[in-house]
């Protein structure tokens, strides 16, 4: 059973990679980033706009509000008792003179003259559900009594979510390379706008941690295949903007989130409203591409020309017939695997530190995310703000990108996000406009990495394994993703407890990171025969030299063989 599952997620299918060697040449004709592209980068961008909703939308329907026990038992004998007098009859105290909000006294056979000359004094925990303030609009925590003893349940939930996500990544992942990236991306969506209208109808709150589950999978299929399209359509030097664009939507999805939350605070109409809009999403059917690299992959040349030529004709440019036709060109090479990157020295280091790299960013970034109620400001304004710090975070990943490239921005921003949370830990409980700045901070510096590792990780794998290796990555992100929720629970020995852990991991990936080689201004690499990643012609690399470009497709002459072997076979 083992050997059959480990089959079917590691395992690439058989591709023509020679075909696809040189496929920078065919988006140059093209064009690197023209109206097709813009186009297709808009659509990819409209999902992410409800991502974070369904990632940290049940923040906002468990705030927590007033409540004690319902100790209504004392109504049999005193109906005419009033709220006060209920109240101070069956609810002990606690030392600040507050009713004890998990416990009452025990109810007895006692008449109410009785009770009220010699009082109450055994205590037990609540018995007959809770009583929360009438005005209150049902939320998850009112209606399915997350308070007290099953308070817990609210960060286990989110780690169900997390477990979702991680179940995406391991099956969307790869099966995107199977099928391809147009297919898994409208199945996903599919399937959050389904189970995600559902959520809003759910009877009980095990079913409503089920069905987020499921939603969770589609979510994590749609990231990593929004990925997919957004580097591969597009020109070496334009890949960051395209993906980083695409994240922008989701630092847009949190202010929305922000203002929804607060505008609805009806649990049920807030899913509503969260999950509703990606039913008109089901025209992609009709629009959306397929990547081209994928169809040349998979041998199906002709698909390729159309969409090629589609996008050329939007671009308002012609593709050369005589480059078109080197599409034809077939040198099967030996199927990529994942294993190759375990088995492979130039790839091996890679494939154990970025994975790394993606798991304490998601630690950092979610312990942040999901602490937004703890940081003693208004949790709106809060949400506000660490949406709002994301559209800085996401833009200046860009220039930072190009400046300074992948590794040094990896690596810096990752120390920076921890260095924030160690700072949070050693600061007062009561300084919530500090907590709050360093916070923020950190959600900046987080919220730039994982932009900046998603680039990263799509440049440092061959195109045969990119997916699977992306999707590794990604499991790694969604395993902190299911322990983040798991590690707040820690506050209850020490509020500090948290924050020193989210901090700590990320200043080691960090320092991982410097380990890494440098892919600014490379090209993707299709294979896995060995060799880095080599820079286009006319995209600098920021050393002054501009590398010369790699020949283009071979055709199956001997000629272009014999001129252009060598640099194929062995890259620099």
């Amino acid at each position: 059973m083992f050997c059959y599952l480990s089959k079917a997620f590691w395992c690439s299918p058989d591709i023509d990679v020679h075909s696809m060697a040189e496929f920078g040449d065919f988006i140059s004709a093209l064009g690197e980033f023209g109206l097709y592209q813009k186009w297709l980068v808009l659509l990819l961008s409209l999902p992410l706009l409800l991502s974070p909703f369904q990632m940290i939308g049940q923040v906002f329907m468990v705030v927590d509000v007033p409540h004690y026990c319902n100790t209504s038992w004392i109504r049999a004998v005193g109906p005419n008792l009033t709220e006060e007098e209920q109240l101070n009859l069956t609810l002990p105290r606690d030392a600040d003179g507050a009713y004890e909000q998990c416990s009452m006294y025990s109810p007895v056979d006692w008449d109410l003259g009785s009770i009220v000359a010699y009082g109450l004094n055994v205590t037990e925990k609540c018995s007959s559900g809770w009583v929360y303030p009438s005005a209150q609009q049902p939320s998850l925590l009112t209606e399915f009594d997350l308070v007290c003893d099953r308070k817990d349940l609210t960060d286990i939930s989110q780690s169900v979510y997390m477990l979702g996500l991680f179940l995406g990544a391991m099956i969307f992942g790869p099966l995107s390379d199977r099928i391809g990236r147009r297919p898994v991306l409208l199945i996903s969506i599919f399937i959050q706008s389904l189970f995600g209208l559902g959520i809003a109808f759910v009877p009980h709150f095990y079913v409503y941690m089920a069905l987020r589950c499921v939603v969770a999978t589609a979510v994590s299929g749609i990231l990593i295949t929004v990925l997919a399209l957004a580097t591969e359509w597009v020109g070496v030097s334009y890949r960051p903007h395209a993906v980083l664009i695409t994240h922008c939507c989701s630092a847009i999805g949190q202010m929305i989130l922000a203002g929804l939350s607060y505008g609805i605070r009806n649990w049920r109409l807030l899913e509503i409203a969260g999950s509703a809009p990606m039913f008109a999403l089901f025209f992609y059917i009709w629009v959306l591409p397929e990547s081209a690299r994928w169809l040349v992959t998979k041998g199906k040349i002709e698909e390729a020309k159309k969409v090629l030529q589609k996008a050329a004709s939007i671009n308002k440019r012609t593709i050369p017939p005589d480059l078109l036709e080197q599409l034809k060109c077939e040198k099967q090479t030996k199927p990529g695997s994942i294993l190759d990157l375990l088995r492979k020295k130039h790839l091996r280091k890679v494939t154990l530190i970025m994975p790394c790299a993606w798991f304490v960013d998601s630690l950092v970034y979610y312990g942040l995310s999901l602490s937004v109620t703890n940081f003693g400001l208004d949790i709106y304004l809060t949400q506000l703000a660490f949406g709002a710090v994301e559209l800085p975070a996401r833009i200046s990943c860009i220039f930072l990108l190009q400046w300074f490239g992948r590794k040094k921005s990896q690596a810096v921003l990752l120390l920076l996000a921890g260095v924030m949370c160690l700072l949070i830990a050693g600061i007062p409980e009561d300084q919530a406009v500090a907590i709050t700045v360093l916070a923020i901070i950190g959600k900046f510096a987080a919220s730039a990495s994982f932009s900046c590792s998603y680039v990263y990780a799509a440049e440092l794998f061959p195109t045969v394994v990119r997916q699977s290796g992306v999707g590794l990555c990604s499991m790694a992100a969604r395993v902190a993703g299911i322990i983040a929720p798991l590690i707040r629970l820690l506050e209850k020995y020490h509020r500090a407890v948290p924050m020193a852990v989210f901090g700590s991991a990320p200043v080691l990936g960090g320092l991982l990171c410097f380990l890494l080689p440098e892919t600014r201004g490379a090209e993707l690499v299709d294979d896995t025969r060995g060799g880095r990643p080599t820079a286009q012609q006319g995209v600098s690399d920021n050393t002054g030299v501009v590398p010369p470009q790699q020949s283009s497709l071979e055709t199956c002459s001997k000629t272009d063989t014999e001129e252009h072997g060598a640099d194929s076979e062995h890259a620099p």
